[in-house]
């Protein structure tokens, strides 16, 4: 099944399907592992910097060896920013691509992500896009960005943008930000803004970006509002990094990385397990 069959299903079934961004091949491993032991369906995504440092041919090669293992897996470019290096990664296999053009001029956004889309569809690729920019950054964060009135998504401009650009999902401002807060501070998640934007578009994917460390309640809510996939980064990072530390930390003289890994490996897949649970995404294939 292509990954639109599955978006369609969730938004019809009022479910998520996961986005676990990787930039190591034991968070893939770890990702593409829960997803078997939960029969989920997920995106796993490389942002600009997770590519590079992977290589977009290399990124693929992962993926799709990891398909053997299970075949409902497919890859996004999170956060592409050029028209050149999007086009790169629809060429070399990549599933999905996300164009943010969020820090743009409102009609440059508008014209680069209908040429983007207007490349994509031909190869029947997804095209997500990004009008309002989601602050903060994939890492613990110490002070949490201010998020006001006018940083949020307009329900009326929304339609507008998709009505030009014809992108399939679009990725909204409703008060998350990028990173987990070190205080454990959880966003506050504008609900009815997410109704609003939802009664306006009624077709197009919406998606929740910076997904790590927002409160069940409000990922719950969230989805029976609309929502239909969330990207995952920072959670995953913190994991694979602390685990790691700690693992060092008791045993300094452990050299072996396949001694290493597999603990890693294994707390980044029960915290993809707890999300796909959380999504509902369990069970969808």
């Amino acid at each position: 099944m292509k990954l639109k069959y599955y978006l369609q299903k969730a938004k019809r079934e009022k479910w998520a399907i996961g986005q676990f961004n990787f930039s190591t091949p034991e968070i893939l491993k770890a990702s593409v592992l829960a997803a078997k032991k939960m029969k989920a369906p997920i995106i796993v995504g490389t942002s600009g910097g997770e590519s590079r440092f992977l290589g977009l041919n290399e990124t693929v090669a992962m993926v799709k060896a990891q398909r053997k293992i299970w075949p409902f897996v497919f890859l996004n470019l999170d956060h592409g920013k050029l028209f050149n290096y999007i086009k790169e990664a629809i060429n070399v296999g990549y599933d999905a691509v996300h164009f943010d053009g969020s820090k743009l001029p409102p009609k440059k956004n508008i014209k680069i992500a209908k040429r983007v889309v207007a490349y994509a569809k031909k190869r029947n690729i997804l095209v997500e896009a990004e009008m309002d920019f989601v602050k903060g950054s994939s890492k613990i964060i110490g002070q949490i960005p201010e998020i006001r009135e006018e940083d949020l998504t307009n329900p009326k401009e929304a339609l507008l943008f998709i009505r030009e650009t014809k992108v399939d999902s679009l990725a909204i401002s409703i008060g998350t930000f990028h990173g987990v807060a070190a205080s454990g501070k959880k966003p506050d998640i504008k609900i009815k803004r997410l109704q609003e934007i939802q009664k306006k578009i009624k077709k197009t994917f919406l998606v929740l970006h910076g997904g790590s460390g927002v409160a069940t309640k409000d990922i719950k809510k969230s989805i029976k509002s609309g929502i239909v996939k969330i990207n995952i980064n920072t959670e995953l990072r913190a994991t694979y990094t602390t685990t790691l530390k700690k693992i060092l930390r008791e045993n300094p003289e452990e050299i072996v990385p396949y001694r290493i890994m597999p603990k890693v490996i294994k707390n980044i897949q029960k915290v993809v397990e707890e999300k796909i649970k959380l999504f509902g995404s369990a069970n969808r294939v």
